[in-house]
């Protein structure tokens, strides 16, 4: 009879466990790895097997930016793709909804609701110059910090180029 309680106990534990853990992932702070060149120099990328899986940086993401959307310029966040939503991207925010934006030699009003984001290295980033202003909705968390490798340990900072934005 002990054994049998001592598995109840174990199981009960174990699911409270995890369903804590599920809520604190989708509420508050997520882990997530940085895959793909785009954000270079600011983020390592990893392959997507297992054995490479710890050579690029896992960054931490926060989602308490979500609940009045409270982003800043600069800000790194992870959101869904507009053309593919199985697909997610780690950006840099630029221009937040009302402002206006300068896309080569053109001027961009990013519409309400919507923001405009760029990876650090353009040459090599699939962002808002290919598929226009994403919904803010669309967003999922901002990135505060590199958590993996313990040498690039550390918060993530806000980055902005001068010159990029107008407001009206």
């Amino acid at each position: 009879m002990g054994t049998l309680n001592s598995l109840w106990l174990l199981t009960r534990k174990s699911v409270t466990g995890a369903l804590f853990g599920i809520t604190v992932s989708d509420r508050y702070l997520t882990v997530s790895p940085v895959r793909g060149n785009s954000m270079h120099p600011t983020f390592a990328s990893s392959s997507t097997t297992f054995p490479g899986y710890l050579k690029g940086d896992l960054v931490l993401i926060e989602r308490f930016c979500l609940h009045d959307f409270k982003f800043s310029h600069g800000d790194v966040v992870i959101f869904q793709s507009p053309s593919n939503h199985k697909q997610i991207y780690v950006k840099r925010l630029i221009a937040l909804p009302g402002e206006w934006i300068r896309v080569s030699s053109d001027m961009l009003k990013i519409p309400d609701g919507h923001s405009w984001v760029e990876g650090d290295n353009s040459s090599s980033s699939l962002d808002s110059r290919y598929f226009g202003p994403i919904p803010l909705g669309l967003i999922r968390g901002r990135v505060t910090h590199v958590i993996w490798p313990p040498q690039r340990v550390g918060k993530v900072e806000r980055k902005m180029k001068p010159g990029r934005i107008y407001q009206d």
